[in-house]
């Protein structure tokens, strides 16, 4: 199959659009006809060059949801037809962690930008084209049958897409890694699509006050209708004592979901005793951060990490799916707007801009 599909060549150049032949699956694996792809942060470290060891040239995306245009060899748990969203974290299922139902956190990851049997099932002009995990910027995608879970056809699938990385991330780290309580109070920094999932995660679990705090005023109206109950300016001078007068002295959960150097250290300065700080941000390669020891040890306060919202694809995405159809989960309100594929970089630039809550790349 030959497809025309967005590929980016070298860091901090434009995408290409270019024809990609899209080999047939494999043993084990599936091809997907994308339906729309998230804008994600994870692939803008790739796009301005803060991942050095992204293998080029390369089909981004790493959030996607589609149709099962096609199956391999030994596949059972899909069919063609069959309706799905993408996990870019669908693990080994033979390590401990897999066993566990922590895919993420898979002590056998394939090779950075290949399939687990070292090849690309992508080429242009005869020429390895790589992967960026599901690469679902393609418009088709060849995927371990593990990495697609299959879900209700009554979910839209543009909306779907959203399940795949900022909904499992953001809700699984309020519901899974946090575990927060009817009554805990929470602040987020940092408010795109993880972090307005982790807002609406602690609306519905009945977290009060939810403090969204973000650099960028136009989003706080969209933020309040996603559960916020107080925004905060993080660029102002009295962010930190803000949040504490609204919180009563600080919160439990503070969520940092941003790389931005003052976004850690305002979430760890922010919480009460016994608080804990998640960590849910990717970083550049090279990154610290600091913290005062003391802050921790005299209030025993916490930071712990939180990886794919420590979800387990196949039990999460279709609770969260079931949430939406019940009308709980609003994933049409993180939706900020729609590109076509010929526009990803106008996407990521939006992205950059921060002004986005979460874009989508729609296909055909």
């Amino acid at each position: 199959m030959r497809v025309n599909t967005p590929v980016l060549f070298g860091a901090r150049t434009p995408h290409r659009m270019v024809d990609v032949d899209v080999a047939e699956p494999r043993e084990g694996e599936v091809r997907v006809k994308m339906a729309a792809s998230g804008v994600c942060h994870s692939c803008l470290y790739a796009i301005d060059g803060e991942h050095a060891a992204i293998p080029m040239p390369i089909i981004l995306g790493d959030e996607g949801a589609g149709v099962v245009e096609s199956v391999g060899p030994g596949v059972t748990t899909v069919a063609a037809g069959d309706h799905v969203v993408v996990s870019w974290a669908p693990g080994c299922d033979a390590c401990r962690t897999c066993h566990q139902g922590l895919p993420a956190l898979c002590q056998r990851q394939p090779p950075l930008g290949r399939m687990a049997d070292g090849e690309t099932r992508f080429h242009h002009g005869g020429r390895e084209v790589f992967h960026y995990g599901p690469a679902t910027n393609a418009p088709f995608t060849v995927l371990r049958a593990r990495a697609v879970v299959p879900v209700n056809k009554d979910m839209p699938l543009d909306l779907a897409a959203l399940i795949g990385c900022a909904a499992a991330t953001g809700v699984g780290a309020v519901r899974n890694t946090a575990r927060v309580r009817t009554g805990d109070s929470m602040a987020v920094v940092g408010c795109g699509g993880v972090g307005i999932s982790a807002l609406h995660a602690g609306s519905l679990a009945g977290a009060f006050p939810i403090v969204a705090v973000d650099v960028e005023p136009t989003k706080f109206d969209a933020l309040i209708r996603m559960g916020a109950t107080h925004c905060v300016d993080a660029r102002e001078p009295d962010a930190l004592d803000r949040i504490r007068d609204l919180t009563g002295g600080g919160v439990d959960h503070a969520f940092v979901t941003t790389s931005a150097a003052t976004a850690f250290p305002l979430a760890v300065g922010v919480l009460a005793p016994r608080g804990t700080c998640v960590l849910i941000a990717g970083y550049p390669d090279g990154a610290t951060v600091t913290f005062d020891p003391g802050h921790l040890l005299n209030g025993e306060r916490r930071i712990i990490a939180s990886k794919y919202g420590s979800s387990n694809p196949p039990v999460d995405f279709p609770d969260l799916v079931d949430l939406y159809l019940a009308g709980r989960l609003d994933l049409a309100a993180m939706v900020s707007q729609r590109w076509r594929p010929e526009q990803m970089d106008a996407a990521y630039d939006a992205l950059r801009s921060g002004t986005t809550t979460r874009g989508l790349i729609v296909f055909d």
